[in-house]
């Protein structure tokens, strides 16, 4: 990585449009994090069922899985900041309704499930929707900056948002839910405040093969379908935040205090590295230095598998969050602009259901060896198999290896 600063022409912040659409993204970051610390301890609270807290994530997760060939086409014919306005509204509807059962005191928990597979179902036509808008906001040559920039407030708002969660749901869940539902209204003004993109929609006839058309072009074109199975199977590698309470209490032998401090660990690294790259980004070599970076991602796991310490354990997941954040920038930068205009959606909401049901599959797999050998070898083992995908994917994909400019096309 060179250290070069960028040119403002490359800074995303130059666009009114992506400020207005980072700000977006920071609110209704925080409002997802939010509810959901409140959602779980409200659940629990009422049932104490743990069995109940995983259907949460399912509940949110299975309408993307069955909506996946409608969501893409969806944010390819119609309008992208118009169906992120349309969902934040049914957000907004699930959040006065979460307000509403919190403020009755029901000891039923099935209404919480029913509003929660429609705010999953908002959140699957918003996915593909608003990580196609970004490339209709900035030129090609800031969208490494500007999806490094919106990763940092994904980022913060998950290192942050759960713990002002816990303090509002502390204060009452209704305060919570309400405090969510206002940043919902705020991030609506910030959508309708961007200014209207060039958009180039689909108008091919719904056909078997447009539905299919994000799947169908993923498999023809070698440099995304490197990209995106590098991401799935390198995040199913991982798993080891899911053994963090594991680890903390029996392996590192410390408390709440010391798990909090890990678990904001890797977004901590997540965020210096983005704001490394904001300044001074990757401009040669993007292929190799993503391979890289994926190799260190499993290395640095299994210096966190190996530690029986907290303070090697905490740096340890600090390189983990740096290494990913690496990664993640160059990935989706090469896929986005490698994606034309009129699949982007399609193939974005492919990616997010992948990268989903890897993330799902990764805490099983992480959570099932855990139970048969115990946490260190799941750990370890999960963190030399990110370093195979690494090797093994760059002599499967040799068009991503050989990818030099991340900011346009360039073997």
């Amino acid at each position: 990585m060179q250290t070069e600063p960028l040119e403002p022409s490359k800074l995303a912040f130059t666009y009114i449009g992506f400020r207005f659409y980072w700000l977006t993204t920071l609110l209704v970051s925080f409002s997802v994090q939010i509810m959901s610390v409140s959602i779980a301890w409200q659940i629990y609270d009422t049932t104490g069922n743990a069995f109940l807290l995983g259907l949460v994530g399912l509940s949110l997760f299975l309408p993307a899985l069955v909506l996946l060939l409608l969501t893409g086409l969806t944010a390819d014919r119609f309008n992208r900041r118009k169906i992120m306005a349309i969902c934040l509204g049914i957000e907004f509807i699930c959040a006065i309704s979460f307000f509403l059962l919190a403020d009755s005191e029901a000891h039923e928990v099935w209404p919480i499930f029913i509003v929660l597979v429609v705010l999953g179902t908002a959140r699957a036509f918003w996915n593909p929707a608003a990580q196609s808008l970004a490339p209709n906001l900035v030129p090609p040559e800031a969208l490494s900056n500007a999806i490094t920039v919106n990763a940092s407030a994904w980022q913060f708002a998950a290192i942050t948002g759960p713990a002002v969660g816990g303090l509002l749901y502390g204060i009452g869940a209704t305060f919570a839910f309400g405090t969510a539902g206002i940043l919902l209204l705020c991030a609506m003004v910030t959508v309708l405040l961007i200014p209207k993109p060039k958009q180039r929609q689909s108008h091919q006839a719904t056909s078997l093969e447009t539905i299919f058309g994000g799947f169908r072009y993923i498999f023809s074109n070698k440099v995304v379908l490197g990209a995106i199975s590098l991401d799935m199977f390198a995040v199913l590698m991982g798993g080891a935040v899911a053994l963090l309470p594991v680890y903390t209490k029996d392996i590192l032998h410390a408390g709440p205090v010391e798990l909090g401090l890990l678990r904001a660990s890797p977004g901590i690294g997540a965020i210096a590295m983005a704001l490394w790259l904001t300044r001074f980004p990757v401009r040669d070599h993007a292929g190799k230095i993503l391979f890289l970076f994926v190799g260190l991602f499993g290395a640095f796991t299994v210096v966190f598998g190996f530690s029986t310490s907290v303070w090697i354990s905490i740096p340890a997941l600090i390189l983990v969050g740096a290494s990913d954040m690496v990664s993640v920038t160059i990935r989706e930068t090469i896929m986005q602009l490698w994606t034309p205009e009129e699949v982007r959606g399609r193939v974005t909401a492919v990616n997010s259901v992948f990268i989903g049901a890897s993330n799902e599959l990764g805490e099983f797999r992480a959570g099932t060896v855990a139970h048969l050998v115990g946490p260190v070898p799941a750990v370890v083992a999960g963190g030399f198999g990110a370093i195979a995908v690494a090797v093994i994917w760059s002599r499967l994909f040799p068009q991503l290896r050989n990818q030099r400019k991340i900011d346009r096309r360039m073997a």
